[in-house]
């Protein structure tokens, strides 16, 4: 079993540059209006992005065995598939009840006899 691997410096401030440089791109992002589907893809490419960086060089998993690196990704999968069935299933339910198809009645005014 081989040792620790230390990470070198220029490895880690190299990395926090770049995660700097993508938080402001996403804050430019923002402010650039991009059309509805297209901007939700383009926010997670950029944390999907971010998210990489920090898992390989922040947690090491450059250098790591590669079986570390499946397990995450493996972890990834599961976690969206269980996200993607609760989505089928919230998404596609029926009411189960007909109180929601209505719309509330408006509050009763009470007027003083004379």
């Amino acid at each position: 079993m081989s040792g620790h691997h230390i990470i070198p410096m220029k490895f880690l401030l190299g990395t926090a540059g770049a995660l700097f440089v993508l938080t402001a791109l996403t804050v430019a992002v923002h402010y650039i209006h991009i059309p509805a589907p297209f901007n939700i893809i383009v926010a997670i490419g950029i944390a999907v992005l971010k998210a990489s960086l920090v898992a390989m060089f922040f947690m090491g998993l450059f250098w790591d065995k590669k079986i570390n690196t499946i397990a995450l990704m493996l972890s990834v999968v599961f976690f969206v598939l269980m996200v993607g069935v609760t989505m089928l299933d919230t998404m596609f339910r029926d009411k189960p009840f007909g109180i929601y198809d209505k719309a509330p009645a408006p509050p009763a005014t009470t007027s003083a006899a004379p």
